[in-house]
C-alpha cells in the first residue's frame, strides 16, 4: 500500500489550511499583545517559543497530510497504549504545576500526555467501532470494550488532578457514540446513570478546590478577591471591549495585568477587549468555517474508520473550543481549557496541528475510496 507520496487522484484541501493559518495569526497577534510585546530585552520569550511551536506544528501538519492515514489506523493500538503509559509515567515522574501534576519532562519538552490521549482515544476507538456500525444502533455489548478503553486514562487523569481534560474525554467519546448511533434504551441507561452519580460525585469525587470553581461558577461574588476573581476579571475585559475594542496594546485588563492567564486560558479575554465584538465574532465565525469544512471531510469519505475519526478530532476542537470560550465569558465554570490554535502552549498545539494534519490527510486520500 502507498503510505507516503503524491498522486494524480489526491488533491491538497487549501481551503482547510488557509482557515488554520487564519487562526494561528490570530493567536499569534494576541498572544504578542498579552505578553508584553516588545519589552527592554526584545520581544518577549512566550511569543518567540510560541513561534517555534508553531513552525514545528505546521511541519507535523504537512507530514501526516502527506501520509496514507492508514499507516495511522495500522498503529492505533499501540498508539493508545504508549500513551496510557505516558499518562501512568506523570503519577511517579511527572512536573507539577499550579498544584497539578500533569507533565513528563523530556529535557528539551515537558510533554503533556493527557493532550495526546485524546487524539489515541479517537483513533483507538474508530477503529473499534467502524466494524460494529449498524442501522439499529449498538447495544451495550457492542460499548463494552470503547468504555472500558475510555475509562482508564479517564480515571488516571481524574488523579493528576484534572478533572477538565477528563471530562473532555468522556464529551469526545461521548460525540463520536452519537455519531455512530448507539440504541435509545443505552441512552436513556446513560442519561439515568449521571443523574444517580452526579450527587456522588459531588460529595465524594470533588476535591474542595473543584467544589469551590462550580460554587463560584453559580455566584463569582461569593469570592472576589479568592476563586471568583478570574472570572469576574475575564467578564470585565469582554464586557469592556464594546463594539471596536480599545485597540492593539490598549486592553487596560490584560495590559496591567489584572487578567489572569492571559496568554492561555484566557486569551480571548485580551482579544475581546482589544478587538471587541467584530474581532471577538470574526474569530468565531473562522473556527465556525473549519467546523464546516472538517465534516463535509467526514460526509465525503467514505471509508467509516476515516469518517469516525474526523468526528472524533473535530469533537476535541470543538469541545475546548465551547468550554474555553463559555469559561472566559462566565457561562460555565473555569477548569483550564485553552483555546486551540489560540493559546499559547507546545503541547496543545502540536496536538491540535497533528489532529488537523490526519484530517487534512483523511480529505487528501479520499479519492481511494470513492469509484
Amino acid at each position: 500500500m502507498d503510505y507516503l507520496g503524491p498522486s494524480e487522484n489526491k488533491r491538497f484541501d487549501f481551503n482547510f489550511a488557509l482557515i488554520i493559518l487564519a487562526l494561528n495569526l490570530v493567536g499569534l497577534i494576541n498572544l504578542y499583545s498579552a505578553s508584553g510585546g516588545v519589552n527592554a530585552v526584545g520581544i518577549s520569550r512566550l511569543f518567540w517559543q510560541q513561534f517555534v511551536w508553531l513552525g514545528m506544528g505546521w511541519t507535523v501538519f504537512l507530514v501526516v497530510t502527506f501520509l496514507n492515514y492508514n499507516l495511522i489506523k495500522m498503529w492505533a493500538t499501540q498508539i493508545y497504549v504508549v500513551n496510557l503509559m505516558f499518562l501512568l509515567a506523570v503519577i511517579f515522574v511527572g512536573k507539577k504545576s499550579l498544584g497539578a501534576q500533569r507533565w513528563v519532562d523530556l529535557g528539551f519538552f515537558r510533554f503533556q500526555p493527557s493532550e495526546t490521549m485524546k487524539v489515541a482515544l479517537v483513533l483507538v476507538i474508530a477503529k473499534i467501532l467502524a466494524h460494529r456500525i449498524r442501522q439499529e444502533g449498538m447495544g451495550i455489548k457492542d460499548l463494552i470494550t470503547p468504555l472500558v478503553i475510555t475509562m482508564i486514562p479517564f480515571a488516571i487523569t481524574v488523579i493528576q488532578p484534572d478533572l477538565g481534560t477528563s471530562l473532555l474525554y468522556l464529551a469526545v467519546v461521548g460525540t463520536i457514540l452519537i455519531f455512530v448511533k448507539i440504541k435509545r434504551s443505552v441512552i436513556i441507561a446513560v442519561l439515568v446513570t449521571i443523574a444517580v452519580a452526579l450527587p456522588v460525585v459531588w460529595q465524594f469525587g470533588l476535591k474542595p478546590y473543584q467544589k469551590s470553581r462550580v460554587l463560584t461558577f453559580i455566584s463569582p461574588g461569593r469570592d472576589p478577591r479568592g476563586a471568583g476573581y478570574n472570572s469576574i476579571q475575564s467578564k470585565i475585559a469582554v464586557g469592556s471591549g464594546q463594539i471596536f475594542g480599545k485597540g492593539f496594546k490598549k486592553g487596560t485588563q490584560s495590559q496591567l495585568e489584572f487578567l489572569p492567564e492571559r496568554h492561555t486560558d484566557f486569551i480571548f479575554s485580551v482579544l475581546s477587549e482589544e478587538h471587541g465584538f467584530v474581532g471577538s465574532i470574526t474569530t468565531l465565525a473562522l473556527f465556525g468555517v473549519l467546523f464546516i469544512l472538517g465534516l463535509r471531510i467526514a460526509q465525503n469519505t467514505k471509508d467509516p474508520y476515516a469518517c469516525i475519526v474526523v468526528v472524533g478530532l473535530m469533537g476535541i476542537i470543538f469541545w475546548h473550543f465551547f468550554i474555553n470560550i463559555g469559561m472566559v465569558m462566565g457561562i460555565l465554570p473555569i477548569v483550564g481549557v485553552p483555546l486551540p490554535l489560540i493559546s499559547y502552549g507546545g503541547s496543545s498545539l502540536l496536538t491540535t496541528m497533528a489532529s488537523l494534519g490526519l484530517i487534512s490527510s483523511i480529505s487528501y486520500n479520499r479519492s481511494l475510496f470513492q469509484s
